[in-house]
């Protein structure tokens, strides 16, 4: 890949349109708001001069006599009898579990601030993902019920019990039939839980239900090797990985333990040994997953069955008849696929993200030739992160309708919302005497139930999981429940009178049963490991023998179904929607918000989206050229339609989108979540198409326009670099003969003058290094940042202002491909045409921390200033907002508080209270009105390890001080340390032939250096 390969973050930048260069040519994005500032003192812009004179004059005065008042007294209650283990200042940690992940709890005067990965964590080994790290502002949620409801009102603890279980004693002699509806249970003991009520309720059944099915890949299992499981994939044992829709870096079964499997093969110590692994993505919406690719293939759902029939014919399976004709591109595509796969027999793996069972089933015959199991895939150590079953919550809909249940309890379960049929639901469950739902809130569910028995946070709770065939984690509370709340587990017991009511004590009777013997550990030890394992089985070889005729046949039935969705036309639609259009829809799962159970998380809405950089807003992505053919600009408003249902949203332009198709997000549209959560974007989940036993999420759709617009809140393009170029890639083939290939740079460093002193450091000199090879963009770094260091959220008309706080950015930057060719003007026109045939990459930007920093020389009162450590620094007192130094910086990276967020009633769908304001980190101070910020390298942490180093009378070790987002990185992307070790990992890194620095030629000497990507193409 030659250095004259053109990079753009957005179609406005690479079509260089008048807004963009509007947008981006001025000295300030935003001009102060004069008007507002000068009402407030109670003044004009166009006041007179005496008048704006006298109440400058009084303003003063009133300033200088409020400075002598006293100031108002705050008291604070001093501890009667001091707990042991607190030491004012001082944080505590503790070991729990989220969502089957072992994580530490931060804690610090007795609440929870910071979640981290668990090192003895097998799945994460000690990073966590952006869903983990935000998961602590539910704990301080306003939205939480305070007490239980009984008929919609609150009610004590007592009577829910008492009305439950009169309740279920009417049902038991009615003979009718009591429901269990939840999301997958991996919890020991909450199975436990159930099988000892069922035990005392016969008639009781348990139905798992996922909001996002993978139902096809268990079902598909049983009928190929009579196993109804869902399988442990092992990606870094994978040399040649081909993935059919499956975003397993974003959303797919564990993506926080594929990132870090995926990376062993293609980060910085792999590459040092001419190792790399290839990955190759067929897809119809870009993803994430499809980012990183090395080679990535845009097909329309309904292609993605022939697809896999022509590769399973390549690699010498039987021929199967009827697979629809691709184009020439992905016909060698998948050639090349058979052909690495082959040479990579053991150490190969094929991946599909469809639900659907004869799909799977395919898939598993593809992997028995190509020898995966027992290598590459597990099915004796199986995953049991989704058990849900599709068709036993479609019989319990039946159940409902036909008057058969008498009682439904729903634990983290929410089919008000995420069922494809709302109101056949909801009428459905009007039948129901006894409805109970164990949500922490009246989401939509619970506000059809007569009973709201509120669920505590896992930081509240004792609990389980067991993830993996073999590992446990410990799920313990770090705090005492901030309302009266129960976890549900203990309501079962109290309803089915066990002789164990406290759920504590069942938990420990359980491990010490049942776990712990086989693990070798004590209850003191699993405390404070937080996990056991109790060894894996022996991984089997498994080997395919069904006969694939009928299930060939049945995909290309379902393909041909899809296919008239998805035909191109040179119709346009008008502007009112007299005439529609079909398309292949393709639903997915945002990397943020998941299936919307986290949709009232504030700094989950604000996390960009990987892909789009969207916040706070789903919509209706669109290849460009489809939409210029049908005559769609974007932002254009559409209504997407399948069947009975129907929503409208903005569409997005978005490369690498297949032709054909369009793809929106799952998990928006709440109308029950809370104030951060409600009526953010539009519920999708009516789209979904229920097939051949299972939820499907590709299906065909009819869009129209509705003739309205809508701005989305992007924040990729609020920057520009002018042109420079800031990205280095370059091929595995290249790298091999060169080390220094797609640095700009050859075996050696370019001269380069100084205006400026050289900044001495003699003791510390802190440095960050970034491996573009090993971040996939994933966004866990913004959002540890985020909670880290008390960095605001805005909300989504201030993100349309470009005023976010995010200190770390991930940017994302499309280049087209030309077969390793430089762009040319005609390839750059033939590349606009199509818009399918992009690759990306991502870099974290963030302060670079320089050594010439330009910020530091345009500031007029000393706020921005230099350390002896290397560290730019800011003093916030000293600030007053001129802003000189985000002009002046050419990365872009500062932030300018244009309101007081945390007391402003416009940002009160955050932390306009002191309750949730109590997830504050201590030890970094809050800024205000006026106050410029920005990445500080997370100075706190420095100081803390320092003085932890002196305390001790030891010298500083490497890697003990890690900044928030080196710590959650799933990959490693980020190391973090002192350049004057030379044996830290940070000077090895930095030491790399592929490390380079953005901007270089200006010389302001970063302090963040990048290693250059690198693509197995």
């Amino acid at each position: 890949m030659e250095s004259n390969k053109k990079y753009w973050k957005g179609l406005e930048e690479l079509k260089n349109t008048p807004e963009f260069v509007e947008k981006n040519k001025n000295e300030f994005a935003e001009s102060l708001p004069m008007e507002e500032v000068l009402n407030e003192a109670g003044l004009s812009t166009v006041a007179p001069r005496r008048d704006f004179l006298k109440a400058l004059g009084f303003g003063l005065g009133a300033v200088t006599l409020a400075a002598c008042e006293r100031a108002p007294v705050h008291k604070s209650i001093p501890y009667l009898v001091k707990p042991e283990e607190v030491v004012p200042g001082i944080p505590n940690y503790y070991v729990s579990s989220f969502n089957g992940h072992s994580v530490l709890v931060k804690t610090r005067e007795g609440r929870p601030i910071k979640i981290e990965g668990n090192p003895n964590c097998v799945l994460g080994k000690g990073s966590l993902d952006a869903v983990g790290q935000a998961s602590i502002l539910e704990l301080y949620d306003v939205s939480k019920l305070k007490t239980p409801k009984l008929n919609n009102e609150s009610a004590s603890w007592p009577a829910v019990d008492s009305f439950v279980k009169s309740e279920l004693n009417k049902v038991q002699a009615s003979g009718k039939k009591i429901r269990i509806v939840a999301s997958t249970i991996n919890s020991p003991s909450t199975k436990a839980v159930i099988a000892d009520f069922a035990a005392k309720y016969p008639a009781t059944k348990l139905i798992q239900s996922d909001a996002v099915s993978y139902t096809g890949i268990v079902k598909a299992n049983e009928n190929s090797f009579g196993k109804a499981v869902l399988p442990h994939y092992s990606f870094d044992k994978a040399d040649v990985i081909v993935s059919f829709g499956a975003d397993f870096l974003g959303t797919w079964i564990s993506p926080l333990e594929f990132n870090r499997q995926y990376v062993a093969n293609r980060g910085i110590k792999s590459l040092k040994n001419n190792k790399m692994s290839r990955h190759i993505q067929f897809e119809a919406g870009m993803s994430l997953t499809g980012m990183n690719a090395d080679a990535r293939i845009a097909l329309k759902p309904s292609e993605e069955g022939s697809a896999l029939i022509i590769l399973y014919r390549a690699l010498g399976g039987t021929a199967l008849v009827g697979a629809k004709k691709l184009s020439l591109k992905a016909e060698n595509a998948i050639a090349l696929a058979a052909k690495e796969l082959l040479a990579a027999k053991g150490k190969a793996l094929v991946v599909s993200g469809s639900n659907d069972v004869s799909i799977q089933i395919l898939v598993n015959a593809i992997n028995s030739l190509l020898g995966s199991y027992g290598t590459t895939i597990d099915l004796d150590n199986p995953s049991y992160q989704y058990a849900g079953n599709d068709a036993e919550f479609v019989d319990f809909i039946n159940e409902l309708k036909r008057g058969e249940v008498g009682a439904v309890f729903f634990l983290n379960s929410n089919p008000a919302y995420d069922y494809k049929h709302v109101k056949e639901f909801s009428d459905a469950l009007s039948k129901v005497s006894l409805k109970v739902s164990f949500a922490d809130r009246i989401d939509e569910t619970a506000s059809l139930c007569n009973v709201i028995a509120p669920n505590l946070h896992y930081l509240e709770s004792w609990s389980d999981a067991n993830p993996v065939a073999g590992y446990y984690t410990i799920v313990q509370p770090t705090i005492n429940p901030v309302y009266n709340g129960r976890s549900a587990e203990q309501g079962l017991l109290i309803w089915s009178d066990n002789p164990v009511k406290d759920y504590y004590a069942y938990v420990k009777n359980n491990w010490e049963k049942s776990i712990l013997p086989a693990a070798g550990k004590t209850w003191k030890e699993l405390l404070q490991t937080g996990s056991v394992s109790t060894g894996a089985k022996p991984a089997g070889a498994y080997t395919f023998s069904r006969d694939l005729n009928t299930v060939a046949q049945t995909i290309i039935n379902a393909s041909q179904v899809l296919a008239r969705g998805g035909n191109e036309t040179n119709e346009k639609i008008d502007a009112y929607g007299a005439q529609s259009i079909n398309v292949e829809l393709h639903l997915y799962q945002s990397v943020a918000l998941r299936d919307g159970k986290y949709a009232n998380n504030a700094w989950l809405q604000e996390l960009p989206d990987p892909v789009s950089k969207v916040t706070w807003d789903n919509y209706i992505a669109i290849n460009p050229k489809h939409a210029e053919k049908l005559g769609i600009a974007e932002f254009d408003l559409l209504e997407i339609k399948t069947g009975k249902h129907s929503i409208t949203l903005p569409a997005l332009f978005q490369p690498g989108q297949a032709i054909g198709s369009v793809s929106v997000a799952l998990g928006y549209g709440r109308s029950k979540a809370g104030k951060a959560g409600n009526e953010v974007g539009k519920n999708a989940y009516p789209l979904i198409n229920y097939a051949n036993g299972t939820f499907q999420t590709v299906t065909t759709a009819v869009i129209s326009k509705t003739g309205g617009k809508y701005e989305l809140a992007q924040t990729q393009t609020h920057h520009s670099y002018e042109g420079r170029n800031i990205i280095r890639e370059t091929t595995f083939n290249e790298y091999k003969k060169d080390p220094y290939a797609g640095t700009g740079k050859s075996h050696g460093e370019h001269k380069s003058y100084d205006l400026w002193p050289e900044h001495k450091q003699p003791g510390h000199s802190w440095v960050m290094a970034i491996d573009l090879n090993a971040c996939t963009g994933c966004g866990a770094c913004i959002v540890a940042c985020k909670v880290e260091n008390n960095v605001p959220v805005v909300g989504r008309d201030e993100v349309r202002r470009r005023r976010e706080m995010h200190w770390l950015r991930i940017d994302r930057y499309y280049t087209f491909n030309e077969s390793g060719k430089g762009i040319t003007e005609e390839n750059e026109i033939r590349g606009l045409a199509d818009m399918e045939d992009v690759s990306v990459v991502n870099q974290p930007m963030l302060c670079q921390h320089c050594d010439h920093a330009p910020c530091e020389t345009v500031c007029p009162v000393l706020a921005t200033v230099h350390s002896s450590e290397g560290l730019n620094m800011m003093a916030y007192n000293r600030c007053i907002g001129t802003r000189y130094c985000a002009n002046n910086c050419p990365y872009k990276v500062r932030r300018f508080n244009w309101f007081n967020y945390w007391n402003d009633s416009r940002f009160d769908n955050y932390m306009n209270n002191e309750f949730t304001q109590l997830v504050l980190n201590p030890d970094v101070t809050t800024r205000f009105r006026g106050v410029m910020e920005k990445c500080s390298l997370c100075v706190q942490r420095i100081q803390a390890g320092k003085l932890q180093a002196k305390t001790e009378k030891r010298p500083l070790r490497d890697l003990e001080i890690q900044t928030a987002c080196q710590q959650t990185c799933p990959t490693n992307a980020i190391i973090f340390g002192d350049l004057n070790d030379p044996n830290s990992e940070v000077s090895k890194a930095l030491s790399n032939e592929r490390t380079y620095y953005v901007l270089e030629e200006i010389n302001t000497k970063p302090g963040v250096g990048y290693q250059t990507k690198v693509r197995n193409v």
